[in-house]
């Protein structure tokens, strides 16, 4: 066979190849992409397979003989290519890493002192999410469970982003083709509906669509999101996608688009979104600091975490923060969500690079802007403050979950769910963080703040004064009765207000006494739909 229709076989060979590896794995044509180093690599080893294979010449036996082989031209212009993108790779990772550029990114993260007092301010129990991730993805598979219509051809998706939708903490994910079978049967009406958790009350809403959801990660060929995305920012190289949904309900992609500050692959943050509508395709690029208002989800926790322990490890530089470790600080093991701000930010505790079970302070980070506060409030490692939980219900085998921090009577409150063996919650904990002996254990939130205050006033703590809470005097106009985590609520209307007051019959039991046209006076605490009432005169 001619020498350049065998050359011309291999390129198409090569071409095709590559379309098909680039088509599957979606690598960015970026050269600060470690996937777009790897791609160009393995498409040189697999070129020089094919050129050494479609130009190796075959003796009258029928066999090949490799002498020409290697002295083809073609084959050695492909290995030095192949070491030269090796070689430009390793040598980039190391003018990338901390170990050259310490200070640089010891400075990735911008952080400021805060007064916990003033930035947490107490908050109604109504408006405490207590649910965690894996709470939610029970609760959504339960509700899936639930939908005679959608369950056959439809499964949740366990991409649960916590969001604030309408100043409320919530949980939002689409729901998924169940297999390749009902994505044919399916896709030309898309995804019906997604899932919409609340944190605070654990109502869970299948929200169904007018128009579905044609663009997803449960899609194949062109309407598969990241596909899509490819193909429209070729050279974008993008974080973990998030689901996310803006105040009209309308659902959204949100595809975060690194950036790299430090050499060739070193200083990862974000500087653009990308947002894309779910349901139309309709794509939209923005700077980080011009993104709307309403996305929740631009950093993820895992980058900011890793941030921020450059900013602990590495302050007086990269051999300090491997042996001497002066001064070095990080983040402990877990983290959790708040709601601040009509924004969602990243909590996680810090303590020394020595881990002494025990926290130096905190951070908050926002997930949005990624603006930093550091607390410096000293108390129980997350974790100790756990078990300290876990103790006082030992003989029930509940498990704590991650906390939360919260304002409890001016002072900063692990807030932490206990649950069964199911994955249910059953009970609630309240850890003091400064004095993590101080734990008060509920079957209701409203509860556990109860005991816990108490607590805190026998252990010489001052707390927040009942007598400065709002109070309220009228004559009943309503009494409804509902059942709220396995507890009877008293719900109360008077004639001189529109509020709704939230009366927990096991903590004031008078209420039963109590009648419509009676006159009564409240001591309560403000909520967003409920007022919940803290004493009964």
């Amino acid at each position: 066979m001619n020498k350049f229709i065998k050359i011309g076989i291999a390129a198409i060979i090569i071409v095709v190849a590559a379309y098909v590896y680039y088509y599957i794995t979606l690598p960015p044509i970026n050269i600060h992409s470690p996937g777009f180093w790897f791609f160009i690599f393995g498409a040189l080893i697999v070129s020089t397979i094919i050129v050494g294979i479609t130009t190796a010449n075959v003796s009258r036996n029928g066999h090949r003989n490799p002498g020409p082989m290697f002295k083809n031209k073609l084959i050695f212009i492909f290995l030095g290519a192949t070491g030269a993108v090796a070689g430009i790779y390793i040598i980039g990772s190391i003018l990338s890493s901390p170990l050259i550029n310490a200070k640089k990114y010891q400075q990735l993260l911008t952080i400021e002192d805060h007064n916990f007092q003033e930035d947490i301010k107490e908050i109604s129990y109504k408006e405490i999410p207590i649910l965690d991730k894996d709470s939610a993805i029970l609760l959504g598979s339960r509700k899936m469970g639930s939908m005679v219509e959608y369950v056959s051809q439809f499964e949740v998706s366990n991409n649960y982003t916590q969001i604030n939708f309408q100043g409320t903490p919530v949980r939002v994910t689409p729901l998924k083709y169940g297999n390749t079978v009902k994505w044919l049967t399916n896709r030309s009406q898309g995804i019906p509906a997604y899932i919409k958790i609340d944190m605070t009350t654990q109502e869970v809403e299948l929200v169904k669509l007018k128009e579905g959801i044609k663009y997803s990660d449960s899609e194949h060929f062109g309407r598969n999101i990241y596909r899509y995305l490819r193909f429209n920012y070729p050279t974008y190289i993008f974080d973990s996608i998030s689901f996310e949904i803006n105040d009209e309900g309308i659902p959204y992609w949100v595809f975060p688009v690194k950036e790299y500050t430090i050499g060739l692959f070193g200083g990862q943050t974000i500087g653009r979104v990308v947002l894309v509508n779910a349901i139309t395709g309709e794509h939209f690029d923005y700077a980080v600091e011009d993104a709307p208002k309403w996305i929740d989800r631009v950093f993820s926790a895992e980058l900011l975490i890793t941030l921020y322990d450059y900013y602990g490890t590495l302050k007086h530089g990269y051999w300090n923060s491997v042996f001497g470790q002066r001064d070095a600080l990080q983040t402990t093991d877990g983290y959790n969500y708040i709601a601040l701000e009509d924004d969602v930010w990243v909590y996680t505790g810090v303590t020394s690079v020595g881990r002494d079970e025990s926290n130096v302070g905190f951070v908050m980070m926002n997930q949005r802007t990624a603006e930093t506060r550091y607390y410096p409030i000293s108390g129980a490692e997350e974790y100790s403050a756990m078990a300290s939980a876990e103790g006082q219900v030992q003989h029930l085998n509940y498990r704590a979950t991650f906390p939360l921090i919260l304002n409890i009577g001016g002072e900063p409150t692990y807030f932490i769910a206990l649950k069964d063996a199911a994955g249910l919650v059953k009970k609630y904990a309240m850890v003091n963080i400064e004095q993590y002996q101080i734990v008060a254990i509920g079957d209701s939130v409203s509860q556990c703040e109860k005991t816990y205050l108490e607590l805190m006033s026998t252990s010489g703590i001052s707390v927040t004064d009942i007598s400065t809470l709002p109070k309220i005097t009228g004559k009943i106009s309503k009494i409804a009765e509902g059942v709220v985590d396995g507890n009877s609520h008293y719900f109360i209307l008077l004639e001189n207000s529109t509020e709704i007051f939230d009366v927990e019959v096991v903590d004031y039991v008078e209420i039963i006494k109590y009648n419509v046209g009676d006159i009564i006076t409240f001591t309560y605490s403000a909520g967003t739909d409920l007022n919940t009432v803290l004493s009964i005169e």
